[in-house]
C-alpha cells in the first residue's frame, strides 16, 4: 500500500510540476532515456505533441532521443555521457521540464542532463525502478517503479507516463 501511495503522489507532483510550465512559463517538456527508454521518451512526447485521448491543440515537448546526427555527433565530439545535457544545453531554458528515464537511476548521460537542468532552472522529474540511484538525489520528484526486473520498469514507466499524459491534456483542455 506505502508504495501505491508514494507512485500516485510522484504523478501527481510530476503533473503539477508539468501544468506550472506549460501554464506559467510557455514552458517544454523534454524526455530522454537510454534504449528501450528511448523508446519511451519518443511515445511520451508524441503523447504530448499529438494527442492523448482529446482531440486539442498540439502541447510542446520533445525527446530528444531522436536526432541521430546530433546524437552521434555529441558523442563523437564529447563523448556519450553528454549526449542529452548538449541538447538541453542548446535547447532547454528555465520553466522546462525535463523527465528523464533510467531503470537503474545511474545513466550517466541522464544524470548530467538532470545536473545541467539545475544550473538553469529547468525542474526534473526522474522515471526510475525501485533501486537508489543518482536521480534519487537529484530529481525535483521520482517515478519510482517497484521493481528491479527491468522489463516490469519499463513497463510502469509507460503506465505511470500515460496517467501523467492524461491528467495534464485533461487539465490544460477542459473544455474539449
Amino acid at each position: 500500500m506505502v508504495e501505491s501511495t508514494k507512485i500516485i503522489e510522484s504523478i501527481n507532483t510530476s503533473v503539477k510540476i508539468i501544468l506550472d510550465s506549460y501554464k506559467n512559463c510557455d514552458g517544454s517538456i523534454f524526455f530522454a532515456g537510454n534504449g528501450g527508454s528511448a523508446a519511451d521518451a519518443q511515445h511520451l512526447a508524441a503523447e504530448l505533441v499529438g494527442r492523448f485521448y482529446l482531440n486539442r491543440k498540439s502541447l510542446k515537448a520533445e525527446a530528444i532521443t531522436v536526432n541521430t546526427s546530433t546524437i552521434t555527433a555529441v558523442a563523437n565530439d564529447y563523448g556519450y555521457d553528454n549526449i542529452f545535457s548538449r541538447a538541453i544545453e542548446g535547447k532547454g531554458r528555465k520553466g522546462d521540464v525535463f523527465v528523464g528515464i533510467s531503470t537503474s537511476g545511474n545513466s550517466k548521460n541522464i544524470v548530467n542532463a538532470v545536473k545541467l537542468c539545475k544550473e538553469i532552472g529547468i525542474k526534473t522529474i526522474g522515471f526510475t525502478g525501485e533501486n537508489l540511484g543518482i536521480m534519487d538525489d537529484i530529481c525535483d520528484v521520482m517515478v519510482k517503479i517497484p521493481s528491479s526486473n527491468t522489463p516490469r520498469i519499463q513497463e510502469g514507466h509507460i503506465l505511470a507516463g500515460h496517467i501523467i499524459c492524461e491528467l495534464v491534456e485533461k487539465e490544460m483542455f477542459p473544455n474539449v
